[in-house]
């Protein structure tokens, strides 16, 4: 069977996760828009740039990569943001974009993000503030309930709802609460 020269052409450049020729940064940044905004599996008000565990996007021998960064090493969801990001690259027509795991250098709180803070307040769970780790590192920690905003609050647990966050309770409200620990 012979071939017409319409079934030999390759598929074009989008639908092999590159960015077509004459997109150049444009393309870039369009996977930069579409890679950022994927929703945190664990903390579904927070998108991966709210987070600041987008790296970057470049174009690396023809193909897109896209850098993510774990909130620690072990991090149950980087998995499930990986083929979250994977899945948004290929409905947005990047299907063979490659996603990178980057460990160094390691993520912080302080990349989470003005907006990303506030997001997580509203949501109910006590942001860290910028610089924490240092500043705690020796001693104790203030967290103010992202409800009341009163600072007399105890922790109960090392651990909340996921191994990032801590379980706290407010003296003023009695309402326990999620504080996303610094690291």
């Amino acid at each position: 069977m012979t071939r017409s020269p319409a079934q030999r052409r390759p598929a074009p450049a989008r639908a092999r996760g590159e960015a077509a020729p004459d997109e150049g940064y444009a393309g870039l940044a369009r996977v930069q828009r579409v890679a950022a905004a994927v929703v945190d599996p664990e903390i579904p008000v927070l998108t991966l740039e709210d987070l600041g565990v987008l790296r970057g996007v470049e174009r690396r021998k023809g193909r897109i990569v896209v850098q993510i960064t774990p909130t620690y090493t072990g991090c149950p969801a980087t998995h499930a943001i990986r083929l979250a990001v994977e899945a948004a690259l290929a409905e947005a027509g990047f299907a063979d974009a490659v996603v990178e795991t980057v460990l160094s250098p390691p993520w912080s709180t302080d990349q989470i993000t003005d907006e990303g803070r506030r997001k997580l307040q509203a949501y109910g769970i006590a942001p860290p503030p910028r610089g924490a780790r240092a500043r705690t590192l020796f001693g104790s920690e203030t967290v103010a309930c992202p409800r009341c905003g009163a600072t007399e609050t105890t922790r109960i647990s090392e651990f909340g709802s996921t191994p990032c966050k801590a379980l706290w309770r407010c003296g003023r409200c009695a309402e326990p609460f999620d504080y996303f620990k610094c690291l």
